[in-house]
């Protein structure tokens, strides 16, 4: 009977599954962002339609503030057998940049996945050069650089909704009201320095010689000093090192420690963005519990955090605690870390129950 009921359990098991992968639909819209090889980053966002043969057209937009902004056509195919999602740009439709240059296409390869309710696209793409933005033959797919890039899927859109997707999506614009608590201004101690008063030198009376008397020599005896009149050195007190008081947001959390990181250059520079969509996520960061940032938005423009390592330091931490859950909860963030010629992106997740952690372990190169 127990082994009847199990292979019942695997048989179901194994049909849900089949069911969960056969019932995977891309349509609608994805946000996000992709880091380019030099660590540029730029906002993206996706309008995609997946017909029955999981064929899929859709527009791209990419955007860095004012600075650039572009929308493409695309076209791709889902491959649900091994959940990966491959499409390309066909063609830019508009362009606007004062970063000068030329324009580029992207080839995107990504591996969809689910977490819950959540549903995500990573992968990597390819740049190359668009035809008609140059008289030479415009190469190969990355010649025009490369990258990550990272997708959520959401359910409002930044841009002009496309007419292939009105009909497919719920699209209620919901106005987003951000509860933005207020910026704890730091309050700055006045230090008064106290001049440096050096001792007057009064000039002494000149003071005339004596007249020399005759010297007459007298033999002193020589004294000898015992070793208990010698002037005592007094001992190193050695004092204990000054613990920092660990915040109540700190220890009444749980501390889940998200990465390790291991850097080559003393100098740390970290960069924090809103993870995807822009949905008012607040957040405070402590480096080894003291506090750094207090109740900052995370938006497309980073908080920036910089500190430096020694060699006989163990190790640093970073803790990000969320002030709110934003309008669409968790809290999530994206964290760039540079450290010289080395970079690191760590997607960040904290809720009111939990901190993330990540640390930081400097290791001089050879």
């Amino acid at each position: 009977m127990k082994r009847i009921l199990l292979a019942l359990h695997i048989t179901l098991a194994t049909f849900f599954l089949h069911v969960q992968l056969n019932a995977q639909d891309l349509t609608g819209i994805w946000k996000g962002y992709f880091i380019s090889d030099d660590g540029s980053y730029y906002k993206l966002e996706f309008q995609v339609a997946q017909n029955k043969s999981n064929a899929m057209t859709g527009v791209s937009y990419s955007y860095l503030d004012v600075r650039f902004y572009g929308k493409a056509t695309m076209t791709g195919k889902f491959l649900k057998s091994s959940s990966k999602f491959l499409i390309q740009e066909i063609k830019t439709v508009e362009v606007k940049s004062t970063l000068g240059g030329l324009t580029c296409i992207m080839n995107y390869n990504f591996k969809y996945s689910r977490s819950g309710k959540e549903e995500f696209l990573d992968g990597t793409y390819l740049g190359m050069y668009e035809k008609k933005y140059t008289k030479e033959d415009p190469g190969v797919w990355g010649n025009c650089g490369g990258g990550k890039v990272h997708l959520r899927k959401v359910t409002t859109s930044d841009f002009y909704i496309e007419p292939f997707l009105r009909n497919k999506i719920n699209n209620e614009n919901k106005p987003v009201i951000i509860n933005q608590p207020p910026i704890k201004k730091d309050t700055a101690k006045t230090v008064t320095k106290t001049p440096v008063t050096k001792p007057q030198v009064t000039s002494k009376p000149r003071v005339s010689k004596p007249v020399d008397k005759p010297v007459t020599k007298v033999t002193t005896p020589v004294t000898k000093t015992p070793d208990s009149a010698k002037t005592k050195i007094p001992p190193v007190i050695k004092t204990n090192p000054v613990v920092t008081p660990t915040p109540a947001v700190i220890k009444n959390r749980s501390n889940e420690v998200v990465k390790v990181l291991t850097v080559n250059d003393p100098n740390v520079i970290v960069k924090l963005y809103d993870n995807g969509e822009i949905d008012g996520d607040t957040i405070s960061v402590y480096l080894d519990k003291k506090l750094v940032l207090s109740a900052k938005r995370l938006t497309a423009s980073p908080l920036v955090v910089k500190f430096s390592m020694e060699e006989d330091e163990e190790e640093h931490e970073l803790t990000m605690v969320a002030e709110n859950l934003g309008t669409i909860p968790p809290n999530t963030s994206l964290m760039i870390v540079e450290a010289g010629e080395q970079r690191f992106d760590v997607r960040i997740t904290s809720t009111e129950q939990k901190n993330a952690v990540v640390k930081f372990r400097y290791r001089k190169s050879n």
